[in-house]
């Protein structure tokens, strides 16, 4: 699932999870993007993007939303145009948060805790990446994607998911960290 792959213009990551039993509260997982400019590749994120939230340029959208995980395939699907994206643009980091990540005894909703996790990053009808989260089971965010832009303004993808035990917001802060 990890590896780079050069010269991406398009791509497209898509979410998913089963829905939680009957009679249990909903597991609302949402994917989301930080972009980042040259001056500030790790720190603040120009831009971030998810739901209820677009990318100014419009060049990052957020097709599907689901708050419960119901439906055929894929729940939610974000689409990113890298190929449009301004020249001080360098560096986008996709992950995914659990919302409302209260369950259990300890009052944490995990990776562990939703059934059928998956994502898939693709350009086109091609396949990049795919994975789930069972690397990370007792993260309550992750990140699955990094894009980033070299010196001559070709986008590359490393894909590899990497957990954090963080709320929405603090997850927001950290996602971009340097690994």
């Amino acid at each position: 699932m990890t590896g780079v792959r050069k010269g991406l213009a398009k791509v497209e990551v898509a979410l998913k999870w089963d829905p939680s039993p009957a009679g249990t509260p909903a597991n609302d997982l949402d994917i989301i993007a930080a972009v980042y400019g040259a001056a500030d590749l790790y720190r603040e994120p120009a831009q971030l993007v998810h739901f209820g939230r677009r990318s100014p340029d419009g060049t990052i959208t957020l097709n599907r939303d689901s708050h419960t995980g119901q439906g055929f395939g894929f729940d939610e699907v974000m689409t990113i145009e890298l190929d449009r994206m301004g020249d001080e643009l360098r560096r986008v980091v996709v992950g995914v948060v659990i919302q409302n990540a209260v369950a259990g005894a300890d009052g944490t909703k995990t990776f562990a805790d939703i059934a059928g996790t998956g994502f898939r990053i693709r350009e086109g009808h091609t396949d990049l990446a795919q994975g789930d989260f069972g690397d990370v089971p007792t993260a309550t965010a992750a990140t699955v994607a990094e894009f980033l832009r070299d010196a001559s303004g070709t986008w590359s993808l490393d894909a590899r998911v990497r957990g954090f035990d963080a709320d929405p917001e603090e997850y927001t802060r950290a996602m971009g960290s340097v690994r």
